[in-house]
């Protein structure tokens, strides 16, 4: 270290000895104007290094100085932070200077507040960039050269501080320098971004690439002097560079495609530049004539440019020894559009804005402000300027534009949660760009989405099948033990006061002391968590009513009313999958510990096994007024027919029946079966849908499946 930059005598003099190299005088002498402006606005700011804060502002200046940015850009990029940080207005730039330039600075400074941070950015701040943006493409070129500085001064901050920079560098500004098409930049930010978030395991790749460098550097040269020697033999001038990997590059790689160290760096990387699209082409041929091309990895972006106006053909070969060799080809020009992107505009002096990456960045800016103008409040805004930066992420919408970024593969159920948790728990259905949909839809960037309440709704266990947020599937978890144990209490209240009546009691009956040394005797919280137990089967109903009557020895009841099943009993109450029970059938109740009842067919075969305890069957019946529909299964014979599965199953929806399941099975040359799960309300209506089903012709028999 030679000690802190002395400014006045270096700063601005090495700065206008680079500007000199493409810039008139008069211009130059605008930018030592405000340098003299800057200089003096933060006289006595220093920066955490301890250096004059100008020399920031010079440096921003020299970065945008690299990329031959016109003086308007870099009178703003050394008066970029004098609004935020020293108090001077709009209105004194832009009388000092020009309108121009007070508005580049205004649009740095309101950029300041959209990268906090991703998940706090609503839409206004969104319309707050594009507006900046749309105006003057140089404002977001002034804040990555800002950024850009701060990273390579990072040394001086706190570890903590490091790693938040670090992380939003890599985020948002590599993106957004990706976006635009510079490379070189983008580079720049993701090695230093890198480096500061994990140092450690930055160290230890820049170490492996070091020792694999000596390794690989013949078989570089080998493949470097075969393509050399091939393109000359057919007559073609070409520069051929061995493309080194960057440090980042691989560690992503590592982390998100799960190859090892050895598989990424076992694959070797050329550019190939030309001086012409058809010399382009030419090249492509050469090389698929010197090695194999692997088959589904050419890929050709000179014909469709990529978004950010890259162009290059790309292709990989089998080299020598099954060595896979990855290939870009592409003209100088091109080469210098994917290496600085919009900014090539400034560098090469090119006065035509319709071509290559500034054309394609005015039209994104363009589509941008179009947008906004049309949505009003940034409605569709990140599709276009989140979704390309940020492709793991979904960003959807809210019905008033609040913007909620989810996971990939996250679905309106998560949406509902990440909104709010009642939201969640009441949840009934949704509209997504205002169609219905399911609530296991997936859902992708850009869209609205609507979620449709109901009071009273509760959540449904099926969505843990679907959820993937963790707050989703925490929040449903919760409620429906929450649910449980509230039907488990009122499931356990009917029980214990149906066993109390048959011994003419009721609860309240019961004297309190009783019933406390109830609670004491078995050991648990409180009453509610008694007959919460009770119904959850870990408790017998009997037994308890008996305690609680008096100590005598507990015997199974005889004779009690039957427990009237409603089906909306809720999760304490199930039915069995062996025999499917519907109302009309005769039915017998299994308490099953921690599942509650579990109501089967009398005649279900597993009900042999199940007598052999009394004391955990009951008696129950179906309630007459059941208003629920319940699963049912047919197995239908039927002799092949083109169309038959669909023939009977809108045979069944006409007699109002929902087809839950429906599959087929060849039995021989004529015969197939046909297995039907379906939802009724009971015997009679499950009666006339096997009528209708019989009048269809090709049915040999159908029977009801059970066990």
């Amino acid at each position: 270290m030679n000690g802190p930059i002395t400014v006045p005598d270096t700063g601005i003099e090495n700065l206008a000895e680079q500007l000199s190299e493409y810039l008139d005088p008069s211009q130059i002498e605008q930018v030592r104007k405000a340098y003299g402006f800057a200089e003096k606005a933060h006289e006595n700011q220093k920066r955490r290094s301890g250096e004059p804060y100008i020399t920031h502002p010079v440096a921003v200046a020299g970065i945008l100085a690299d990329m031959h940015m016109d003086h308007q850009c870099l009178m703003a990029a050394l008066l970029h932070d004098v609004i935020e940080d020293t108090g001077v207005p709009k209105h004194v730039i832009s009388k000092e200077f020009d309108e121009e330039v007070a508005e580049l600075v205004d649009g740095v400074s309101k950029l300041k507040s959209i990268f906090q941070s991703r998940a706090e950015a609503q839409a206004e701040n969104f319309q707050k960039m594009t507006l900046a943006m749309s105006k003057d493409i140089r404002v977001i070129l002034v804040k990555l050269a800002d950024r850009l500085h701060n990273m390579r001064t990072l040394g001086h901050l706190s570890a903590e501080k490091r790693k938040r920079i670090a992380k939003e560098t890599l985020e948002i500004y590599a993106p957004i320098a990706n976006r635009l098409g510079m490379n070189n930049i983008r580079i720049e930010f993701e090695e230093l971004g890198f480096k500061a978030l994990h140092p450690l395991r930055s160290a230890m790749i820049e170490k492996a690439v070091l020792k694999a460098r000596g390794n690989r550097k013949e078989v570089v040269n080998n493949i470097l002097e075969t393509i050399e020697a091939t393109l000359q033999r057919d007559g073609i001038e070409a520069e051929v560079f061995g493309r080194e990997k960057h440090l980042y590059s691989i560690y992503d790689k590592m982390r998100t495609k799960h190859k090892s160290f050895n598989e990424i760096m076992d694959v070797y990387a050329f550019r190939i530049i030309v001086d012409s699209v058809d010399t382009c082409y030419r090249v492509l041929g050469a090389v698929h004539n010197l090695y194999k091309p692997v088959a589904g990895r050419f890929k050709d972006y000179i014909a469709i440019p990529k978004a950010n106006g890259y162009q290059s053909l790309h292709t990989t070969l089998f080299g020598m020894h099954g060595i896979p060799i990855e290939i870009q080809i592409r003209t100088f020009a091109m080469d210098m559009v994917a290496n600085n992107g919009i900014a090539g505009h400034w560098l090469y002096k090119t006065n035509d804005e319709s071509t290559g990456s500034h054309k394609r960045a005015r039209e994104w800016m363009k589509g941008l402000l179009e947008i906004q103008q049309s949505a009003g409040n940034s409605l569709e805004f990140i599709e276009n300027v989140k979704i390309d930066l940020f492709p793991d992420e979904v960003y959807v919408f809210s019905p008033k534009g609040e913007i909620f970024d989810l996971p990939q593969g996250a679905t309106p159920v998560d949406f509902a949660y990440a909104v709010h948790t009642d939201i969640g728990n009441t949840c009934v259905a949704c509209r997504i760009d205002r169609r219905l949909a399911p609530l296991s839809a997936a859902l992708d960037s850009g869209q609205t989405v609507e979620i449709i309440t109901a009071p009273g709704a509760q959540p449904n266990p099926a969505w843990l099948g679907f959820a993937v947020t963790g707050k989703a599937r925490s929040s449903i978890r919760h409620t429906l033990k929450n649910q449980q144990r509230n039907e488990s209490i009122a499931l356990g209240e009917r029980l214990l006061e149906r066993t109390l009546k048959s011994q003419d009691q009721s609860l309240a009956d019961i004297d309190p002391a009783r019933v406390q040394a109830v609670i004491e005797e078995r050991n648990v919280a409180d009453f509610d968590t008694l007959l919460e137990q009770i119904g959850l089967g870990n408790q017998m109903a009997y037994v308890i009513a008996r305690k609680l009557i008096s100590d005598e020895a507990v015997e199974a009841p005889e004779g009690e009313r039957p427990l009237a099943i409603k089906g909306t009993e809720g999760l304490v109450v199930s039915y069995g999958k062996c025999c499917k029970p519907i109302p009309g059938d005769p039915i017998i109740g299994n308490i099953s510990a921690g599942r509650g009842i579990v109501i089967h067919v009398e005649n279900c075969k597993n009900m042999a096994e199940l007598r052999e305890k009394p004391e955990e069957l009951m008696t129950v019946q179906w309630d007459p007024h059941v208003n629920q529909e319940f699963s049912v299964e047919l197995r239908i014979d039927v002799e092949h027919e083109k169309g038959i599965v669909a023939v009977l199953a809108s045979t069944a929806t006409a007699a109002d029946a929902n087809i839950e399941r429906i599959s087929m099975v060849d039995r021989d040359a004529h015969l197939s079966t046909v297995n039907m799960v379906m939802s009724v309300r009971d015997r009679v209506h499950l009666a006339r849908v096997i009528k209708r089903l019989r009048t269809q012709k090709g049915i040999t028999r159908i029977v009801r499946t059970k066990n």
